[in-house]
């Protein structure tokens, strides 16, 4: 596994799920909810079923549509972390040098919490899951049911750098608590459960976290003018403004990771130009966040930083979708955006059967370029032309494809749209009546292209690019990037791209299989199969008859997202296939 199991955390565990029944941790977390400020106007938190924990469901129709609103002061942002009294003057000394970031914080913030005697935000940490379905919690025996996907890679190569290593995290864990002069026998626990309870804050965060558009004036308060250059803002001071904005990451595969923007870190003090202004933070909101998802979302959340909305200044509300028919006791869902199954599971630890938004990631090997011939020559060529080596491949492209699933309607195919001006400009070669057929991303066709060439080719495109620019001792500019690809293209065509591009997806299928068996495989599992939620079911799995139908539902995750991999690219191989044998028909 990634994370391992300490006897201390197993006894963690069992306290947290024994004693204290879910609804009176319900009861306490909505009495610790309206001593806040939060107000349920028109939904109830409630167990969703099985092994789907808590949600929000309508509770009564309002006019207004406004559901639950939370005030900010209640979320748990880096600018909290940094106002704690006891916290925030040890983890600015960290933060200000740079070694830790605003989501490491949080994370630290809630793992306190966790520990910590007699916390004010006991009732809410213990309404959060202690058992996680992203694939960092699988067992071995789940991990290698994604094998063979870009999922089952990224794991890999995580784990072998040691990113993810328990114990790398451990021990860069305990050198920033030091250095801070962290004393766990003030939280009255070992430091064996610290950790353990980090590394669950850790799942916590990345499952629960939203980008909170925080009105500029919550951010940068006004001050009396004697106290501006020391309390400029909430952080402590702009710099560390500025420090958060720099460690943006972008999403998964997002997505790997959530959107951060500061839009406005100007590096300047806020004047009242920027007062109307939106500053964007990552944090936790109490009540929201038990909102799950679906693809057509029954609600938004806005923020209402005046009050004139909700009645409540600087505050979080969940709005009723206006086309959503109200229904007493239905679940209140969002969106989480348009993800495929492989970036929901690596955060959420769930898919969606026949996702729309699934993708495909296809990549031309980095070291297998340096054994073709005339590699450095074609690496020059690639980066001449902006050329890309991996590509993500939606599964709304097939729709304007050779093989569309439903009508295709012309606003839809944008993706050939000034594809044409890529290519010839010396007319030397007729341009492919299947282009706006053509669904692939012109940037890898432009790198396979370039990798597929052979020796005349090069001297083909060398001898082009000199007729534009002219001689090296005459030559006046460096031929763009649009005139790289036309050269390129003239010399060489789309067979060799084309066929480059069957071979990788048949890799790729061949990857898929290897050892989980076919798509058809995966669909007869999964209609066989019952899905285990509980520790009790899945210790059944071992009892009689019983052990052919049960199935973890990390299992049953992992089988949905890699079946969806292999129907993917039995489709895009269909259109490689098909885009071959045009090509090669033209040519001949």
């Amino acid at each position: 596994m990634f994370i391992k199991i300490s006897p201390q955390r197993k006894q963690f565990q069992n306290l947290i799920k024994a004693p204290m029944e879910d609804e009176s941790k319900l009861q306490s977390f909505l009495q610790w909810l309206h001593a806040n400020g939060v107000e349920l106007r028109g939904c109830n938190i409630k167990r969703c079923g099985p092994g789907r924990g808590h949600g929000l469901f309508h509770s009564q129709n309002r006019s207004d549509g406004i559901l639950l609103v939370v005030p900010l002061d209640l979320a748990i942002t880096p600018m909290r972390v940094l106002q704690d009294p006891c916290l925030g003057p040890k983890c600015r000394a960290m933060f200000d040098e740079g070694e830790v970031d605003d989501r490491f914080l949080m994370i630290l913030f809630l793992t306190l919490e966790r520990v910590r005697k007699n916390s004010s935000w006991k009732p809410y940490l213990d309404m959060l899951p202690n058992t996680f379905g992203n694939p960092l919690w699988f067992t071995d025996d789940e991990l290698l049911e994604l094998k063979g996907t870009s999922l089952f890679r990224k794991l890999n190569c995580r784990r072998k750098s040691c990113f993810l290593s328990y114990s790398f995290e451990r021990k860069l864990l305990l050198q920033k608590m030091t250095a801070c002069h962290f004393n766990f026998s003030d939280y009255g626990c070992e430091e064996m459960y610290f950790l353990d309870c980090f590394v669950m804050a850790n799942s916590i965060f990345w499952t629960r976290a939203l980008n909170i558009p925080f009105p500029h004036s919550y951010v940068f308060p006004q001050m009396p003018k004697e106290d501006e250059t020391s309390h400029s803002s909430l952080f402590g001071d702009s710099s560390a403004l500025r420090s958060i904005n720099s460690s943006g990451a972008q999403s998964f595969v997002k997505g790997e990771e959530g959107v951060r923007c500061f839009e406005i870190d100007n590096g300047t003090e806020p004047t009242s130009s920027t007062q109307g202004e939106t500053i964007w933070v990552e944090g936790l909101v109490p009540g929201i966040d038990f909102c799950n998802h679906d693809l057509k979302a029954a609600a938004t959340w806005e923020v209402d930083g005046t009050g004139l909305t909700t009645g409540i200044p600087a505050s979080m509300y969940l709005l009723s979708a206006a086309q959503s028919s109200f229904q007493l006791e239905k679940e209140i869902l969002i969106s989480y955006g348009n993800k495929g199954n492989e970036e929901l599971l690596y955060l959420y630890g769930f898919v969606i059967d026949n996702n729309p938004d699934d993708y495909l990631m296809v990549h031309y090997p980095v070291e297998a370029i340096q054994t073709v011939p005339f590699a450095d020559s074609k690496l020059q060529l690639i980066k001449a032309q902006k050329a890309e080596m991996r590509c993500l491949l939606p599964r709304s492209l097939l729709d304007s494809g050779f093989f569309p699933s439903s009508p295709c309607h012309e606003e839809e195919n944008k993706l050939n749209n000034g594809r044409a001006c890529n290519y010839s400009w010396s007319g030397q070669r007729k341009m492919p009546s299947y282009l706006n057929k053509l669904i692939f991303p012109e940037e890898f066709l432009t790198a396979l292209r370039t990798i597929a060439m052979k020796e005349e080719d090069l001297s083909v495109v060398s001898s082009l690019l000199h007729e534009l620019v002219g001689s090296k001792e005459e030559r006046q500019r460096q031929p763009s990037c649009s005139e790289v690809r036309a050269a390129v293209w003239e010399a060489s065509g789309d067979s060799g791209a084309l066929q480059l591009l069957v071979d990788l997806l048949q890799m790729k299928m061949m990857e898929l299989e290897e050892g989980t068996g076919t798509e058809a495989s995966d669909s007869e599992l999964l209609e066989k199969a019952q899905v285990a939620y509980t520790i009790e079911e899945c210790k059944r799995q071992t009892e009689g008859t019983v052990a052919e139908k049960l199935m973890s539902r990390n299992k049953r995750s992992s089988i949905i997202y890699r079946r969806g991999q292999k129907q993917l690219t039995r489709h895009f191989l269909k259109e490689a296939e098909h885009a071959l044998h045009l090509c090669l028909n033209e040519q001949s």
